[in-house]
C-alpha cells in the first residue's frame, strides 16, 4: 500500500494518509510522498485539497520514532508552497506533527472524537513549529497545550478557534469535501490572493517555520541538474553547462 492516496473529486483532490496500523504515523516516506502530491496539486488544474488520515482513530500520531522523519518537507508554508485552499479533516488523535500540519491548513473540520495533543515538554525535545499555535488560537490555550501538554477535545478547539466545524465520527471527509466543492467554484485568483495575504502579511512566523523555508528553498537549488552539473565539472576540471534547471 502506498504511505498516500489521492482521489480526484471534481476539482478536489483528496490526499490520505494510509498508515492506518501505525496511526498514521509521519516517516520519512510519508512527509516524501505528501511534499510530492501537494507539489503536483499546485501544478494541476485542481482548485482545492482535503488532507485526512485512514480510519477513524487517528489523523496522526505524529513522528514515528522508529524513522523520523523530516517534518518541514510535508508542511504547508514551509516545505508545500501552494496558494491553494488546503482543509484537514480529523479523527481521533492528532498528535505532535499532525497537530502542526492541521493547524497550517487553512480550514479544519473535526470529527467530535478528534483530540490535538503535543507532548514534546514531556519528551525533552522540540522542532519548535507548534509555537505557530499562539498566531491562531488564544495565547494561553496554545501554552496550555503546548507547556502542559494537555489535549484539546473538538468542542474545545472548535470554540477556541482551531477547527471550523465538528461532525459526527465518520463524517468529517464527507463536510470537508461539501466544504471544499463550495470552495471550488468560487473565484481561484480572489482565494489565492487573500490566502497570500493571511499568510504573508496578517499571520507572523515562527523561528522553526522560517528556517523550514530556509531549507526548503536551499534544497530546490542544491537537488537541481544544475547542482549536480557544477559538481561534475569542478571534478572533471572543465567549465560548466549550467541549463537553468
Amino acid at each position: 500500500m502506498s504511505d498516500i492516496s489521492i482521489k480526484q473529486v471534481g476539482k478536489v483532490s483528496l490526499f490520505t494518509i494510509e498508515r492506518p496500523e501505525k496511526r498514521n504515523a509521519f516517516n520519512q516516506d510519508v512527509v516524501v510522498a505528501l511534499q510530492g502530491a501537494f507539489q503536483e496539486f499546485d501544478a494541476s488544474d485542481q482548485r482545492v485539497a482535503v488532507l485526512t488520515g485512514s480510519g477513524d482513530e487517528a489523523f496522526s500520531a505524529g513522528g514515528d520514532l522508529n524513522q523520523f522523519p523530516e517534518y518541514w518537507r510535508c508542511m504547508p508554508g514551509i516545505g508545500v508552497t501552494t496558494e491553494k485552499p488546503i482543509i484537514a479533516a480529523t479523527a481521533g488523535w492528532v498528535v505532535g506533527g499532525g497537530l502542526v500540519l492541521a493547524m497550517l491548513c487553512d480550514l479544519l473540520v473535526a470529527a467530535e472524537n478528534s483530540s490535538f495533543y503535543y507532548p514534546e515538554a514531556r519528551l525533552g525535545v522540540t522542532g519548535g513549529a507548534i509555537a505557530g499555535l499562539a498566531a491562531r488560537i488564544p495565547h494561553k490555550i496554545a501554552m496550555e497545550v503546548m507547556l502542559l501538554g494537555r489535549a484539546l477535545d473538538a468542542r474545545r478547539a472548535y470554540e477556541v478557534g482551531l477547527v471550523n466545524q465538528v461532525t459526527p465520527v465518520g463524517k468529517q471527509v464527507e463536510t470537508a469535501l461539501e466544504i471544499a466543492a463550495e470552495l471550488a467554484e468560487s473565484s481561484p485568483l480572489v482565494l489565492k490572493t487573500l490566502k497570500r495575504f493571511v499568510n504573508q502579511h496578517i499571520l507572523p512566523k515562527g523561528p522553526s517555520e522560517i528556517q523550514g523555508e530556509v531549507v526548503r528553498q536551499l534544497w530546490e537549488v542544491n537537488s537541481t541538474a544544475d547542482a549536480k552539473e557544477g559538481l561534475a565539472a569542478k571534478r572533471e576540471k572543465r567549465a560548466p553547462r549550467f541549463t537553468g534547471q
